[in-house]
């Protein structure tokens, strides 16, 4: 790879066989030659957060090294997101894959198509906690991501998965 970033994505699922959809989801995130895994947190079990009555989540972070841009990471992941039958109906409701782009190296956007780091990551435990398992020293914002996952209201609903 020539020039090459790390980035955060988070991926969760709630719809099917999810533990099975998250392993095969980071295998096709890292199939190409353009994206090299780098690390992977522990998968966690979640209660949903917003949106209608779902079944519990399962979820995931992974840190990646790419020399793909911003948006072509954002399509890279939506290409997976689909290949694992994503359909995007309901606000925040259930899914077979999610797949949110957290951070990309120290690049910050706030347009409407990508916005990194991810708006509301600072405050959900189920990207926090894993990511911070994955790496201990990893700061959001200028705060280590321990801190945050501490403070957020989620915390409580987090369980370690075991099944994968």
């Amino acid at each position: 790879m020539s020039s090459t970033v790390r980035s955060v994505l988070a991926l969760g699922s709630n719809l099917g066989a999810s533990s099975d959809t998250l392993v095969r989801a980071v295998a096709d995130l890292v199939g190409s030659d353009r994206v090299r895994l780098h690390a992977v947190s522990p998968v966690v079990r979640t209660r949903p957060v917003g949106g209608p009555e779902q079944p519990d989540y399962l979820n995931m972070v992974i840190e990646v090294e790419t020399d793909l841009g911003p948006y072509e990471l954002l399509a890279h992941c939506q290409a997976v997101e689909e290949r694992h039958h994503r359909t995007r109906t309901v606000r925040w409701g259930p899914r077979t894959l999610d797949v949110d782009i957290i951070t990309y190296g120290t690049w910050v956007s706030d347009d409407e198509t990508l916005t990194v780091p991810h708006p509301r990551a600072a405050v959900r435990a189920f990207v926090l906690q894993p990511w911070a398992w994955m790496d201990a020293g990893a700061e959001l914002g200028g705060r280590p991501v321990a801190e945050l996952a501490a403070e957020a209201e989620d915390l409580a609903g987090l369980v370690p998965f075991e099944g994968v």
